[in-house]
């Protein structure tokens, strides 16, 4: 900081400081604060697990994903389902809606007896019904060991509180940062994915086509400046081109060709797989424009080293034999992400951490206890530490 406030303020105020003069660097400067006094476990956004969700559950608490734009965690459920000996027959799901309340009664009722896993996807979509679905839960007499009961919500203030405080409850939040987003690619892969072709190529396709998913994903962060339009991209896409690059390695592996069909991997990618969903023909150019970039006999040339960007670290593309040796990789990606990165201008940041600043700002004051009560009343928490106490 100028004038020597880094030797003379503590980190707290230099915080203060921040405070007032830079707004855009506070939610930074909060992160740097925590991993200096704790550690950076504390500011990265955990993966989420599925098969720790499961163990965690039981077959009387419902488990409820709480949805955010892009989130859809059916396909991962179905695969915990398969690895697990749970397949299509025993695997029932419905997207709630008008005139969907019978079936879904039907279905959580029969899944108990039968030891099913039942999956009720956009609950917030018949917030009516949800008051029956809480008595059906609860009148479920002695179901069987192996029942699931999975449900999807956005956040609702009609959800039945009986069903949320018996309910494991899980937050899909889009990953914070371009590390956070490979890492939660890389968690969901097995070692088994990465054999799905003998292509010595396919590995290093695999992390091309993270880097990119993990790209399109932060950009969404900078708003108008990243997407014209707020696209919904998730996990389904990443598998689907997983699946569609696996394909074609080993279809040039059977015919013996030594090129890659870079030009049909990049237009099924660009156009058909994440562009189905990108309306704009400006963002369609920006989309086609990062694959020309990123996939091309190129990233794979000995005399020339590829790098996807080198703004303020050297993004290159990896190529190893096993998931730990990839997950060791991406933990030095940095935890800040340079706007450079994604071809923005450093400045492009500034509008979307001054109003991350001013949200933690609003919600941390909505958290903050109330003192300001009127002479001989008293505020929430002596008013909870006396029922707690009467009680």
């Amino acid at each position: 900081m100028p004038c020597g406030y880094s030797d003379s303020l503590n980190k707290f105020q230099q915080l203060l400081v921040m405070r007032i003069f830079r707004t855009d660097r506070v939610v930074n400067s909060i992160k740097n604060f925590i991993m200096q006094r704790m550690s950076a476990f504390y500011v990265q956004s955990p993966p989420l697990l599925y098969d720790k969700i499961y163990k965690m559950s039981t077959e009387k608490t419902p488990i409820v994903f709480t949805l955010s734009p892009g989130a859809d965690p059916q396909g991962e459920v179905q695969r915990l389902a398969d690895d697990l000996g749970f397949g299509q027959s025993k695997f029932k799901f419905l997207a709630l809606g008008q005139g969907t309340e019978k079936t879904a009664k039907e279905m959580i009722e029969g899944g108990s007896i039968r030891g099913h896993w039942v999956m009720l996807n956009n609950c917030h979509l018949l917030v009516s019904w949800l008051k029956k679905m809480e008595a059906i839960i609860e009148n479920l007499q002695k179901p069987d060991k192996n029942f699931r009961l999975w449900l999807t919500t956005e956040p609702t203030d009609g959800f039945p509180l009986g069903v949320l405080q018996k309910s494991l409850k899980v937050v899909t939040e889009p990953p914070d940062g371009l590390g956070a987003n490979l890492r939660q690619i890389y968690s969901g892969l097995t070692q088994e994915d990465l054999s799905k072709s003998e292509r010595v190529e396919f590995r290093s396709l695999v992390y091309v086509l993270s880097f990119f998913h993990a790209t399109i994903q932060e950009r969404k962060k900078f708003g108008k400046i990243g997407w014209n339009i707020k696209y919904d991209f998730n996990k389904s896409d990443f598998q689907i081109s997983f699946s569609l690059i696996a394909l074609y390695m080993n279809k040039a592996l059977e015919d013996g060709d030594e090129d890659l069909p870079w030009e049909t991997l990049r237009y099924l990618i660009g156009e058909a797989m994440y562009g189905g969903r990108v309306t704009n023909d400006f963002d369609r150019r920006v989309m086609m424009c990062y694959l020309e970039e990123f996939c091309g006999d190129f990233i794979f040339d000995t005399n020339q080293q590829f790098y996807f960007s080198q703004a303020g670290y050297n993004y290159m593309v990896q190529n190893h034999d096993t998931i730990e040796q990839y997950m060791d990789c991406i933990e030095e990606v940095p935890l800040f992400t340079n706007p450079g990165v994604f071809g923005l201008h450093f400045n492009a940041e500034i509008i979307y951490y001054t109003n991350y600043a001013k949200e933690l700002w609003r919600n941390t004051l909505e958290m903050q206890t109330s003192d300001g009560a009127e002479a001989g009343g008293e505020n929430r928490e002596e008013y909870i530490a006396g029922v707690a106490s009467d009680i």
